[in-house]
């Protein structure tokens, strides 16, 4: 009875291994297959990412693009446009203490008048 307790422990004992032998290189090869799907479904995600970026900053530059062109129109067409943007600027620098000093300077046709000092002799 020993004898054969021996040998069927040993038979189960070499059925385990053999199985163990087998059943890990195919483990593994089934784990590498998930860690490469895992990395190809990230790639993928990250790919559509860069594009959905991509889109967007197109769009933001078509904005930015159609906000410059509207501007320039409007400064076009109302020549006044520049200097109400001037002053609503000035008036902004104004109130939050960005200007230390004002310099007047007289100007005629938006050339400097050098001569505003002097009188007529």
């Amino acid at each position: 009875m020993k004898g054969s307790n021996i040998v069927l422990t040993a038979l189960i004992s070499i059925m385990f291994i053999a199985g163990v032998m087998y059943a890990i290189p195919k483990y593994n090869v089934w784990q590498q297959g998930l860690s490469g799907a895992a990395e190809l479904a990230k790639a993928e995600q990250n790919r559509k990412i860069l594009v959905e970026q991509a889109i967007a900053e197109e769009e933001a530059a078509q904005y930015r693009a159609n906000a410059i062109a509207i501007v320039g129109q409007a400064a076009k067409d109302f020549p006044e446009y520049r200097m109400q943007e001037f002053l609503g600027a000035f008036g902004e620098a104004l109130q939050s203490d960005n200007i230390d000093k004002i310099i007047f300077v007289p100007t005629e046709a938006n050339i400097p008048i050098t001569e505003a000092g002097r009188t007529s002799q």
